[in-house]
């Protein structure tokens, strides 16, 4: 087994083993409940790691025309692609790269109607509907809040959906269990069941994180056996981006310096929670750090973590140690693939984590390390 040690600071790695091990789980529920379950390059999109995910699954979803194209280049299929807005320069480009397009309102889709219709290939069109019901409690990740802009609600469709409207898309959930995804669906009935009528394939969006310890996975077959007893008609499909890379790798890190106020001691650290780790303080949450205890302990040596770009907030804690940190010691932030190497940024120019991957005999290959010129160009 390679040591971490070995692998340089900063940098994300992805465990191949844990990797397989999610791919499996999520293709036994594909193949349990019979339906279609494709990777959310919004929450993975680590197209080195492409070819693994392609023995297992061969479709994914795009947010934008980058993703598509990623998805026709590096996963060699078209993208079941849906973004809240569409960009008349970009759509032929996009429809090339797509097998299936979502729009988010019924006027997005009149405006590029006959554009599909002309398309060199088969695209099919569908709508995202807003069923009005999320459980979700944090107010950045919930779709379905009062005035939210993404999705139809059922007010504004009329009796009929237009003839070129083949699906129906909804994404309400936000690493949920099984339960939501039984209430929302119960939502979704109440709601669109003439329009489920009128379809023939329904998008449940991503969510649903069936990799987590404790999911509930003969539920959510249960659940999606019962939907599809009830509309076998319909083509099912999900599109988790959680799950996929849940408890995948982790993020290396090293501390420059420790600094104290008050009381209060602080690892300053070569990555930044805002840059590199943005969730943890959009959430928020405190991740995991091995060997540590994510609490303020009585007799332990308590530290925060702080980031090394100027944000003021750039930091997290407490953790407790058994030791005293020191300059120059590793800290391993667990779970540290999903929603992080998307959304990091060069902010400040700190140094961007590089991306490695261990294989499944323990041997670690760096696939990329960030230089200043990837900073540079960036920006202009």
């Amino acid at each position: 087994m390679t040591k971490t040690s070995q692998i340089p600071s900063p940098c994300f790695v992805l465990e191949e083993d844990l990797l397989r091990k999610n791919l499996q789980l999520i293709q036994s529920v594909s193949q349990a409940a019979d339906i279609e379950i494709i990777l959310a390059f919004k929450g993975f999109a680590m197209w080195s790691a492409f070819p693994i995910v392609r023995e297992y699954f061969k479709g994914a979803t795009a947010s934008s025309l980058n993703e598509a194209t990623l998805c026709k280049q590096e996963m060699g299929r078209l993208a079941h692609t849906y973004a809240p807005v569409y960009d008349p320069a970009e759509f032929a480009e996009l429809m090339d790269c797509s097998s299936h397009i979502t729009f988010n309102s019924l006027s997005q889709y009149q405006r590029f109607d006959k554009e599909l219709q002309q398309a060199d290939h088969q695209v099919s069109a569908g709508l995202r509907i807003n069923p009005e019901f999320s459980e979700v409690e944090t107010e950045l990740y919930n779709p379905c809040a009062p005035g939210s802009r993404l999705g139809i609600v059922a007010e504004q469709l009329p009796e009929t959906l237009p003839a070129g409207i083949e699906g129906l898309h909804f994404h309400t959930l936000c690493e949920s269990g099984s339960e939501d995804l039984e209430k929302t669906l119960a939502a979704v009935e109440q709601r669109f069941s003439n329009y489920l009528q009128q379809v023939k394939w329904l998008n449940m969006g991503g969510g649903h994180l069936m990799t987590r310890k404790g999911y509930d996975i003969d539920r959510l077959i249960r659940i999606l056996k019962a939907f599809k007893n009830r509309y076998p008609h319909l083509h099912i499909i999900l599109e988790p981006g959680s799950a996929f890379a849940w408890e995948t790798g982790f993020l290396k890190a090293s501390i420059l310096d420790i600094v104290e106020n008050k009381g209060i001691k602080t690892a300053m650290l070569n990555v930044s929670f805002a840059a590199h780790m943005p969730d943890c303080l959009e959430m928020p949450y405190q991740p995991r750090i091995r060997g540590a205890q994510s609490e303020a302990i009585t007799g332990k040596l308590t530290y925060r973590m702080g980031g090394n770009s100027c944000l003021s907030g750039d930091y997290m804690g407490y953790w407790s140690f058994d030791k005293e940190l020191e300059v120059g010691d590793e800290i391993i932030f667990e779970d540290m693939i999903h929603y992080t190497m998307v959304k990091t940024t060069f902010f400040n120019g700190v140094q961007h984590p590089s991306i490695g991957m261990l294989d499944s005999n323990g041997q670690f290959k760096l696939i990329r390390k960030f230089t200043y010129e990837d900073y540079k160009n960036k920006l202009s």
